[in-house]
């Protein structure tokens, strides 16, 4: 979890949302990403989305069992949805998301028994520290247009 708040901190550097996303198999790290949506011009450039296709390259694979997504943020319908198509084996993120999220907040996707494959789901591994980050980042963008117009 460590690496992906360290791909949230970049992610907010370029101006994105702070997420970042590590999957791994055992110590392995498959694939990794950051939030990219602002600068891929990509509505699905989430880090959990990237870090899925680079360990699906790494793989040679769509399928990643025997896998754990680390992500700083509860993911969204669209992730969670390719969390179980990729048929990761266990989720765990760092701090809820409460106006989106599909695991815990808004939605329990990943706990439908009408899915065809069930994610196990941890949270709050460095949850403190993800959400410290997710409120700077807001806070700042919030306070941008207001140190503009006093110019």
């Amino acid at each position: 979890m460590a690496r992906a708040l360290a791909l949230a901190e970049a992610a907010a550097e370029a101006g994105e949302v702070p997420v970042g996303a590590v999957l791994t198999r055992g110590e392995v790290v498959l694939g990794e990403g950051a939030n990219g949506p602002i600068g891929a011009q990509d509505p699905s450039a989430h880090a959990e989305l990237s870090a899925l296709r680079a360990a699906a390259q790494v793989e040679g694979n769509y399928r990643l069992p025997g896998t754990t997504l680390y992500v700083t943020l509860e993911p969204c319908a669209m992730c969670a949805g390719a969390l179980i198509h990729a048929r990761v084996e266990r989720l765990v993120f760092a701090t809820r998301e409460p106006r989106s999220g599909a695991v815990r907040s808004q939605f329990q996707l990943l706990e439908q028994a009408a899915m065809n494959h069930q994610v196990a789901v941890e949270e709050g591994l460095l949850g403190e520290a993800s959400a410290t980050l997710l409120r700077s980042f807001f806070s700042a963008r919030r306070q941008a247009p207001r140190a503009q117009e006093s110019v």
